[in-house]
């Protein structure tokens, strides 16, 4: 079978299921509105129910499911695009799972000895052919090396990189449709997010890129207590094959299990929530995908992070505006909250800036108000995202995965220590990072940046300007401007210009005035030189100014015609 039979095929695949799950509809009329929107016949179980919101998140909760890894990876994101997706929807999106049925240990062992070239018995002294988790990508089995270390191999599931590829192209296409022929693709761009979607994606699929996240984070952490990630062996380890040291800790979610061995939920909960503000704010590296299946705790204490598989990257300039958000929340400042989500590049255009500006004053004012430890950082998030949507404006992919992520910890919290709160953990690490902003190191390495770039301009101007002369000389140099008004605009440079000229030449005339009156006193004061004399040169400097200035007024007045 061809791909073209393939692709078809999927394609079929894809619109049985969720013609299945009730969303026929939307495979009909290129022009219907969402799957969400209250409609009669857009879905058909349960319509007469009343709750078709909460129908449509369930039915699409399933067919996602169904469909495999890739449309729940994308179900998992948009759960937190509330500028998107009503309540409803977002709510059983959340209750995705990302679980199935582990493959059988003789293809594990088949991929691991194709990834090797070795039989399965040279690589590892013991292998456990019963995973210990399973999921849409991969599974976890645990094993033994020769030197005696414990260790979990993650192993990729048989050619599910070409169902990725397979999905993701199909996506592309359709979110290339949806741009196109509908109103929503104009306000969404579905195109960028499907790019950025599978950019994570591929990420995911390579091991090694997963590995070198840990190594990362190992990096970082040397920085705090109590938080780690497993060691990659990387002698053992390709792209679609990692060998980390195991870790046989406590998952997050058996709360009875961590009451049990005496460990502290309310320091876990600060721990979690301590080291993910500090990924984000300090690091700009962080843990895009932290639930808790991700997350464990050691006997001692010790934080685990799992599955660094998926991460989110802040440059520098995102950091301090992050940074800007959670001190304004904290302070009360509502100007520096709408400052910070101005700058955060935010597609918009400047005649919609000030409708922006107000909304996100509106929503800091209403939070403001309430006491620190009562904001949830997900409330918080749904409502700048609403903002967003009503304003029609595009947000950076990084800061959906970073909105995930908090969102995500909040819910964390809820279950580990219900006092904690996200905002209130975060505040002190990002004062810290502003204070540390306007440090003389930092301004330091800030003058050594832009002297840097001075210097590789300086260095490449001479040639510019030798090649902008060149064109000019051989009158090949021209400048197309095509200005809207133009003859309107160009009266009223006329006018600015005469008067900015009407002021120069007035200056010079006073100039002139003033030194023939100097020169009128030392003249006088000159014992050799007549009174007479010196006023008829006073009148002759006169009358020549006032010649001048006359002659001026008339020029003025022909160009303001």
């Amino acid at each position: 079978m061809d791909h073209r039979q393939v692709r078809i095929k999927r394609y079929k695949e894809i619109i049985a299921v969720f013609t299945r799950h009730g969303f026929g509809m939307l495979f009909q009329r290129a022009d219907s509105r969402p799957f969400f929107a209250k409609k009669k016949g857009i879905f058909d179980p349960d319509a007469a129910s009343g709750n078709a919101e909460a129908s449509a998140g369930k039915h699409l909760r399933m067919a996602l499911e169904e469909l495999g890894p890739t449309f729940v990876k994308l179900g998992q994101i948009l759960s937190i695009r509330q500028d998107i997706l009503p309540d409803g929807v977002v709510k059983e999106l959340k209750k995705l799972q990302d679980s199935v049925p582990p493959f059988p240990f003789p293809e594990v062992r088949a991929l691991i000895e194709s990834e090797f070239q070795d039989r399965l018995e040279h690589i590892y002294q013991e292998f456990d052919p019963d995973p210990i988790a399973a999921a849409s990508v991969s599974q976890v089995h645990r094993a033994r090396l020769f030197s005696g270390i414990q260790v979990a191999v993650k192993v990729q599931r048989p050619e599910i990189e070409d169902t990725i590829d397979l999905d993701l192209d199909i996506m592309k296409s359709m979110a290339h449709f949806i741009d196109r022929h509908t109103k929503f693709g104009k306000l969404y761009d579905f195109n960028g997010m499907v790019e950025d979607f599978e950019s994570t994606m591929k990420a995911e699929l390579n091991f090694m890129e997963e590995g070198e996240n840990a190594d990362t984070f190992l990096h970082h952490f040397r920085q705090d207590e109590g938080i780690t990630v497993p060691k990659v062996k990387w002698i053992y380890t390709t792209k679609r094959v990692l060998t980390m040291e195991y870790s046989d800790g406590l998952k997050i979610s058996d709360l009875e299990g961590l009451d049990r061995a005496g460990l502290d939920r309310r320091k876990i909960g600060e721990t979690i929530a301590t080291s993910i503000c500090n990924q984000i704010l300090r690091d700009g590296f962080f843990h895009a995908d932290p639930h808790p299946g991700n997350i464990q705790v050691l006997p001692d204490g010790t934080v685990v992070f799992l599955d660094t598989g998926m991460v989110g990257y802040l440059d520098e300039s995102r950091k301090e505006m992050i940074s800007g958000f959670f001190v304004g929340v904290t302070t009360k400042d509502s100007g520096m909250v709408v400052r910070s989500l101005v700058d955060m590049d935010v597609t918009v255009d400047q005649k919609d800036m000030k409708n922006f500006e107000k909304d996100v004053d509106t929503i800091v004012a209403k939070y403001l108000t309430m006491p620190m430890d009562k904001i949830r950082i997900d409330d918080l998030i749904r409502e700048v995202f609403h903002t967003v949507y009503l304003n029609h404006i595009k947000i950076p992919h990084e800061f959906t995965l970073l909105a995930k992520t908090l969102a995500t910890l909040q819910g964390v919290l809820e279950k580990l220590a219900p006092e904690l709160n996200a905002i209130t953990i975060a505040e002190p690490i990002a004062k810290k990072l502003v204070y540390q902003s306007f440090s003389l190191r930092k301004v330091k390495t800030q003058v050594r940046k832009g002297i840097w770039k001075y210097q590789r301009m300086l260095h490449e101007f001479p040639a510019a300007m030798q090649n902008v002369l060149h064109r000019i000389g051989e009158q090949d140099f021209s400048v197309p401007i095509e200005i809207k008004g133009g003859d309107s605009l160009q009266k009223q440079l006329n006018r600015i210009t005469n008067r900015i000229s009407l002021s120069v030449i007035m200056l010079a005339l006073s100039i002139v005035l003033a030194g023939i009156l100097i020169s009128f006193g030392l003249i006088a004061g000159n014992s050799g030189v007549t009174i007479p004399f010196a006023l008829n040169v006073l009148k002759t400097g006169m009358i020549v100014s006032v010649l001048i200035l006359l002659c001026i007024i008339l020029f003025l007045i022909r160009s303001y015609r």
